[in-house]
Protein backbone atom coordinates (compact mmCIF):
# COMPACT_ATOMS: atom_id res chain seq x y z
CA UNK A 1 0.00 0.00 0.00
CA UNK A 2 1.48 3.56 -0.91
CA UNK A 3 0.35 6.77 1.13
CA UNK A 4 0.84 10.07 0.15
CA UNK A 5 1.62 12.48 3.99
CA UNK A 6 1.68 15.66 3.30
CA UNK A 7 2.75 17.08 6.56
CA UNK A 8 3.25 21.15 7.89
CA UNK A 9 5.33 22.53 10.32
CA UNK A 10 4.88 25.26 11.67
CA UNK A 11 8.04 26.90 13.23
CA UNK A 12 8.42 30.58 14.81
CA UNK A 13 11.70 32.41 15.80
CA UNK A 14 12.48 33.00 19.10
CA UNK A 15 12.55 36.36 20.16
CA UNK A 16 16.13 35.98 21.06
CA UNK A 17 17.06 34.75 17.34
CA UNK A 18 14.97 37.76 15.92
CA UNK A 19 16.45 40.89 18.46
CA UNK A 20 19.81 39.10 19.30
CA UNK A 21 21.61 41.63 16.90
CA UNK A 22 21.38 44.87 17.93
CA UNK A 23 22.62 48.00 16.84
CA UNK A 24 24.40 50.44 18.87
CA UNK A 25 24.31 54.25 18.54
CA UNK A 26 27.46 55.26 16.72
CA UNK A 27 27.23 58.44 16.87
CA UNK A 28 27.70 58.71 20.66
CA UNK A 29 31.20 57.29 19.91
CA UNK A 30 31.80 60.58 20.22
CA UNK A 31 30.86 60.98 23.73
CA UNK A 32 33.71 58.23 24.45
CA UNK A 33 36.50 60.69 23.56
CA UNK A 34 35.36 63.06 26.86
CA UNK A 35 37.80 62.60 29.60
CA UNK A 36 34.44 62.27 32.02
CA UNK A 37 32.30 59.84 29.69
CA UNK A 38 35.60 57.45 29.10
CA UNK A 39 36.04 57.65 32.90
CA UNK A 40 32.32 56.52 33.67
CA UNK A 41 32.61 53.85 31.21
CA UNK A 42 35.32 52.12 31.89
CA UNK A 43 34.50 51.45 35.68
CA UNK A 44 30.95 50.79 35.03
CA UNK A 45 32.92 47.89 32.49
CA UNK A 46 35.52 47.31 35.27
CA UNK A 47 32.71 46.45 37.71
CA UNK A 48 30.80 44.40 35.73
CA UNK A 49 34.01 42.27 35.03
CA UNK A 50 34.58 42.46 38.92
CA UNK A 51 31.55 41.00 39.85
CA UNK A 52 32.65 37.99 36.85
CA UNK A 53 35.27 37.15 38.23
CA UNK A 54 33.95 35.70 41.66
CA UNK A 55 31.74 33.31 40.10
CA UNK A 56 33.27 29.84 40.36
CA UNK A 57 35.36 28.58 37.95
CA UNK A 58 33.60 25.37 37.22
CA UNK A 59 31.34 26.81 34.91
CA UNK A 60 31.46 25.79 31.32
CA UNK A 61 33.40 27.76 28.79
CA UNK A 62 29.78 28.71 27.09
CA UNK A 63 27.97 30.31 30.34
CA UNK A 64 31.25 32.31 30.76
CA UNK A 65 31.23 33.54 27.33
CA UNK A 66 27.76 34.27 27.71
CA UNK A 67 28.23 36.26 31.10
CA UNK A 68 31.26 37.95 29.21
CA UNK A 69 29.19 39.23 25.94
CA UNK A 70 25.97 40.19 28.01
CA UNK A 71 28.00 42.37 29.98
CA UNK A 72 30.02 44.20 27.09
CA UNK A 73 26.03 44.56 25.71
CA UNK A 74 24.88 46.03 28.94
CA UNK A 75 27.61 48.25 29.16
CA UNK A 76 27.52 49.27 25.31
CA UNK A 77 23.89 49.96 25.79
CA UNK A 78 24.37 52.15 28.75
CA UNK A 79 26.96 54.02 27.21
CA UNK A 80 26.05 54.64 23.76
CA UNK A 81 22.47 53.57 23.87
CA UNK A 82 20.70 51.61 21.07
CA UNK A 83 20.38 52.87 17.24
CA UNK A 84 16.81 53.55 16.92
CA UNK A 85 16.05 52.72 12.76
CA UNK A 86 14.05 55.33 10.99
CA UNK A 87 10.06 54.79 10.91
CA UNK A 88 9.41 54.87 6.61
CA UNK A 89 5.40 54.36 7.11
CA UNK A 90 4.89 57.01 9.88
CA UNK A 91 1.04 56.19 9.94
CA UNK A 92 1.77 52.40 11.81
CA UNK A 93 1.33 52.54 15.04
CA UNK A 94 0.29 50.29 17.86
CA UNK A 95 -3.21 49.68 16.01
CA UNK A 96 -1.54 48.46 13.04
CA UNK A 97 0.54 46.39 14.92
CA UNK A 98 -2.44 44.77 16.81
CA UNK A 99 -4.06 44.34 13.73
CA UNK A 100 -0.78 42.49 11.98
CA UNK A 101 -0.44 40.13 14.95
CA UNK A 102 -3.99 38.99 14.50
CA UNK A 103 -3.33 38.24 10.61
CA UNK A 104 -0.04 36.34 11.98
CA UNK A 105 -1.93 34.49 14.28
CA UNK A 106 -4.95 33.75 11.60
CA UNK A 107 -2.16 32.55 9.41
CA UNK A 108 -0.36 30.23 11.81
CA UNK A 109 -4.05 28.45 12.43
CA UNK A 110 -4.34 27.92 8.83
CA UNK A 111 -1.05 26.16 9.02
CA UNK A 112 -1.55 23.86 11.73
CA UNK A 113 -5.05 23.00 10.27
CA UNK A 114 -5.88 23.80 6.62
CA UNK A 115 -9.90 23.39 7.06
CA UNK A 116 -11.86 25.35 4.75
CA UNK A 117 -13.19 27.75 7.53
CA UNK A 118 -9.31 28.59 8.28
CA UNK A 119 -9.11 29.43 4.80
CA UNK A 120 -12.30 31.17 4.86
CA UNK A 121 -10.87 32.97 8.37
CA UNK A 122 -8.18 34.13 7.20
CA UNK A 123 -8.90 35.43 3.90
CA UNK A 124 -11.49 37.79 6.09
CA UNK A 125 -8.50 38.79 8.48
CA UNK A 126 -6.40 39.78 5.68
CA UNK A 127 -9.20 41.61 4.32
CA UNK A 128 -10.12 43.70 7.44
CA UNK A 129 -6.36 44.53 7.83
CA UNK A 130 -5.76 45.75 4.53
CA UNK A 131 -8.58 47.93 4.71
CA UNK A 132 -7.47 49.14 8.12
CA UNK A 133 -4.09 50.00 6.69
CA UNK A 134 -5.49 51.88 3.25
CA UNK A 135 -7.93 54.03 5.93
CA UNK A 136 -4.64 54.30 7.86
CA UNK A 137 -2.76 55.75 5.02
CA UNK A 138 -5.53 57.82 3.35
CA UNK A 139 -5.89 59.71 6.46
CA UNK A 140 -2.12 60.26 6.87
CA UNK A 141 -1.75 60.98 3.41
CA UNK A 142 -4.59 63.66 3.55
CA UNK A 143 -3.02 65.18 6.88
CA UNK A 144 0.08 65.77 5.07
CA UNK A 145 -1.27 67.28 2.20
CA UNK A 146 -3.18 69.65 4.72
CA UNK A 147 -0.25 70.31 6.07
CA UNK A 148 1.33 71.06 2.72
CA UNK A 149 -1.69 73.39 1.52
CA UNK A 150 -1.18 75.26 4.78
CA UNK A 151 2.79 75.86 4.06
CA UNK A 152 1.71 77.31 0.95
CA UNK A 153 -0.41 79.68 2.53
CA UNK A 154 1.69 80.74 5.17
CA UNK A 155 4.60 81.12 2.38
CA UNK A 156 6.63 78.37 4.44
CA UNK A 157 8.76 76.93 0.87
CA UNK A 158 11.57 75.35 2.78
CA UNK A 159 8.83 72.89 4.89
CA UNK A 160 6.39 72.95 1.03
CA UNK A 161 9.21 71.78 -1.21
CA UNK A 162 10.60 69.27 1.24
CA UNK A 163 7.24 67.79 1.47
CA UNK A 164 6.83 67.91 -2.23
CA UNK A 165 10.20 65.97 -2.39
CA UNK A 166 9.26 63.06 0.08
CA UNK A 167 6.07 62.64 -2.21
CA UNK A 168 7.92 62.76 -5.50
CA UNK A 169 10.71 60.82 -4.50
CA UNK A 170 9.25 58.09 -1.46
CA UNK A 171 11.46 55.81 -0.33
CA UNK A 172 15.41 56.40 -0.82
CA UNK A 173 17.88 53.58 0.76
CA UNK A 174 20.33 54.90 1.84
CA UNK A 175 23.83 54.29 0.04
CA UNK A 176 26.72 54.43 2.04
CA UNK A 177 30.10 53.89 -0.52
CA UNK A 178 32.44 56.06 -0.44
CA UNK A 179 35.80 56.56 -2.38
CA UNK A 180 39.33 55.62 -0.27
CA UNK A 181 42.79 57.66 -1.63
CA UNK A 182 43.73 55.20 -3.95
CA UNK A 183 40.28 55.66 -5.57
CA UNK A 184 38.63 51.89 -4.42
CA UNK A 185 34.95 52.01 -3.65
CA UNK A 186 34.59 51.23 0.37
CA UNK A 187 31.31 50.23 2.16
CA UNK A 188 31.94 48.95 5.26
CA UNK A 189 31.04 51.41 8.23
CA UNK A 190 34.15 51.19 10.24
CA UNK A 191 36.86 51.81 6.74
CA UNK A 192 34.52 55.20 6.08
CA UNK A 193 34.47 55.79 9.60
CA UNK A 194 38.21 55.84 9.78
CA UNK A 195 38.34 57.84 6.91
Amino acid sequence: MIAKVRERLAVGKKAAQRFDRQRFNLRNLRKLNEPEVREQSQIGITNRFAALENLSDDEDVDRTWENIKGNIKTSATEDLGLHKLKQNKPWFDEECLGFLDQSKWAKMQWIQDPSQSKVDNLNSVRHEVSRHFRKKKKAYLRATIEELKINSKIQNIWDLYRGINDFKKGYQPRCNIVKDEKGNLVADSHSIAAR
